[in-house]
């Protein structure tokens, strides 16, 4: 396991992960934990949204959407509960887990709506909305998993949007990639795990709406329709050439009642469906 504190995040310059962690008295950290059997010829590496408390920034969330944003770091949650799995099912995958951990807090000192911020990959974003806070860290882990790991495939999961709860309701995750073998994989083994997956489109023309007039890049669409498909697509923009798919799991990933699938809070949502997609690589 390695971990990076906040000296050496700002060392390396990931630009959006202490941009959202900016406002917090707690430092960010980016935790990476690898699975690395002898022998081993494929990697593939996992990021999973790590924000251990949304208040929304700037931008701060209404009353009612603050009670549950605990459950804002459950992709990262998932991500390393894969990998003791698959270092426990001595998967011969080379599986690497990458969790940007922050907490997403209003101060003095957090970033604000129409800062501009330069990301881990050099390119520069203007910040919208602060509470569209998740996809930033989410790229700069990204970035950093392909160019140090140059794995053939990349998967993040991430309870990313509400707007994939109002497409999907809460016990399906909204799929999304632009390779069909890697997102059929996906939804296959959702099925087979009952952690249902569905694939959602990812139109060229949306990439408008995440235009900037100062930047090459912006967080946040110019429209309220369609949030869950312009967050893909802005993360999108990260993967280059690697096997990419996101999986928003922002429906499934915390029940509010028990039920005779779980207890209340976080489900576990993604750890059978991930392991269940590295069986097939």
């Amino acid at each position: 396991m390695t971990v990076l504190g906040e000296k050496e995040l700002k060392q390396k310059k990931f630009g959006a992960i202490l941009a959202v962690a900016a406002g917090s008295e707690s430092n960010p950290r980016l935790v990476v934990l690898e699975h690395h059997p002898k022998g081993s010829k494929k990697t593939v590496v996992l990021v999973g949204k790590g924000v251990t408390f949304d208040s929304g920034g700037i931008n701060l969330k209404s009353s009612a959407g603050l009670t549950e944003m605990k459950l804002d770091m459950s992709g990262a949650a998932s991500v390393a509960a894969t990998l003791i799995t698959a270092a426990e099912l001595k998967s011969k995958l080379r599986v690497v887990g990458i969790l940007p951990i922050v907490e997403n807090m209003v101060s003095g000192n957090a970033s604000r709506p129409g800062d501009i911020i330069k990301t881990y990959d050099g390119k520069t974003v203007e910040i919208g909305n602060t509470d569209a806070e998740g996809r930033l860290i989410l790229i700069d882990a990204i970035s950093y998993g392909i160019k140090k790991y140059k794995p053939r495939i990349l998967i993040d999961m991430a309870t990313l949007t509400g707007a994939c709860i109002v497409a999907l309701g809460e016990k399906i995750a909204g799929t999304f990639s632009f390779d069909d073998k890697l997102a059929e994989d996906i939804i296959l083994s959702g099925q087979k795990t009952h952690e249902r997956c569905w694939r959602l489109p990812m139109p060229e023309e949306y990439k408008e709406l995440l235009k900037s007039d100062f930047a090459d890049l912006n967080n946040m669409s110019s429209t309220h329709y369609g949030g869950a498909i312009t967050a893909a697509l802005f993360l999108s923009e990260f993967v280059k050439d690697t096997r990419w798919a996101h999986i928003d799991i922002a429906g499934p990933a915390y029940a509010k009642k028990e039920s005779a699938y779980c207890g209340a809070g976080g489900t576990g949502f993604g750890v059978r469906l991930l392991c269940d997609v590295l069986d097939k690589l």
